[in-house]
């Protein structure tokens, strides 16, 4: 039991440090996508590669390398079920270096998601099963036959490549979820082959000669496709859409289908208890509560200075004021009243002419 509350506490270091990581590079390859935006190169939206020319995009992919392989270690100590929702952190490091680097700013609406990220974090790391589930290469080989897995795994690749090239083709570009929903699912593959790889690993330095056993090789090979695909059409939402939209979407898909592919994969709620299973759930909605807040309300402008003139001004027929209080201008009256003042002047042209 010890040595697995070691090992437990080295998986939880791994994840928050891969959640730095990871978070970093978001805004690094969106900084160098937007170098060479304003450069005039063909967007990685439109098909275009000119960002394997820039640098701080390089620099990006190397702070996500180094976030995937803390990640990858962490899910060779600790379960999955643990790990995964650990990347929220990255959210909360995306936002936060967004609004400095990038000019996104981070309102008291994302300031309170970015908390409440925190808190379900915490709330799941409490209630994370304490217990291995898959200890060695040959136990991860059964898991792998159970029919509700691979219909789980067929069912993943069969909508992924509808996503591709029916879906994506015409809809990307106008819908985040597109690209988003192909790196998510595919991404939910991709943890299941860590998971493997990491145990094949560990058992590799134990002097097991895992490297006979074709699972190993074959692990190898599904992770590089899968990670080829994420990075691709995770490029592709970078380049079109919001950093803040991308990051909180990608983060509450990804890790659903992650949490998904682990409770059919290795069967961990299977061994919590109701408390346990109830305080995942609820960590997690607490998370997507705070995702919502970050992503929802990133364009109010309502900072803690315009809190007083809020409770200053109140709708109509309450006691405390007579004015209502809006947050965005109203552009819609603006409009009508231009286009009024453009109706008055054509009707004088008119009576003009008739006239004359």
């Amino acid at each position: 039991m010890e040595v697995y509350r070691k090992e437990f506490y080295i998986g939880l270091s791994l994840a928050v440090s891969s959640s730095v990581f990871i978070g970093a590079s978001f805004i690094l390859k969106k900084k160098g996508l937007l170098r060479l935006a304003s450069k005039g190169s063909t967007r990685a939206g439109q098909g275009g590669y000119a960002y394997l020319k820039e640098w701080l995009w390089w620099a990006g992919l190397i702070s996500m390398g180094a976030g995937e392989a803390a990640n990858f270690a962490a899910y060779a100590f600790a379960p999955a079920t643990l790990v995964t929702p650990l990347g929220a952190l990255s959210v909360l490091v995306s936002a936060v270096l967004s609004s400095y680097f990038l000019n996104e700013r981070l309102n008291v609406h994302g300031k309170i998601g970015c908390l409440l990220c925190i808190i379900g974090s915490t709330v799941m790391v409490i209630h994370a099963p304490q217990e291995e589930e898959v200890s060695s290469l040959s136990a991860m080989a059964e898991k792998l036959k159970d029919p509700g897995f691979i219909v789980y795994a067929v069912s993943v690749v069969g909508s992924s490549l509808v996503l591709m090239f029916a879906v994506a083709p015409r809809y990307g570009q106008k819908n985040v979820l597109v690209y988003i929903l192909i790196c998510s699912v595919i991404g939910s593959l991709s943890v299941s082959c860590v998971k493997g790889l990491g145990i094949g690993i560990k058992e590799l330095f134990a002097g097991i000669a895992v490297l006979k056993q074709p699972l190993f090789w074959v692990l190898i090979v599904c992770l590089v496709i899968c990670i080829t695909i994420q990075i691709s059409y995770l490029n592709k939402a970078l380049d079109i859409f919001n950093t803040s939209i991308v990051t909180p979407i990608y983060y509450v898909f990804f890790t659903t289908s992650v949490m998904a592919c682990s409770a059919i994969l290795f069967k961990e709620w299977l061994k919590m208890t109701t408390d346990g299973a109830l305080g995942t759930i609820s960590g997690f909605l607490t998370i997507i509560i705070g995702i919502f807040l970050l992503h929802a309300f990133k364009d109010i402008t309502f900072t803690w200075d315009s809190l007083p003139q809020f409770l200053k001004k109140s709708p109509q027929g309450l006691p405390w004021g007579h004015q209502s209080y809006t947050a965005v201008p109203n552009h819609d009256l603006q409009a009508n009243e231009e286009s009024k003042q453009h109706g008055d002047v054509n009707a004088n042209r008119d009576w003009t002419k008739s006239t004359i």
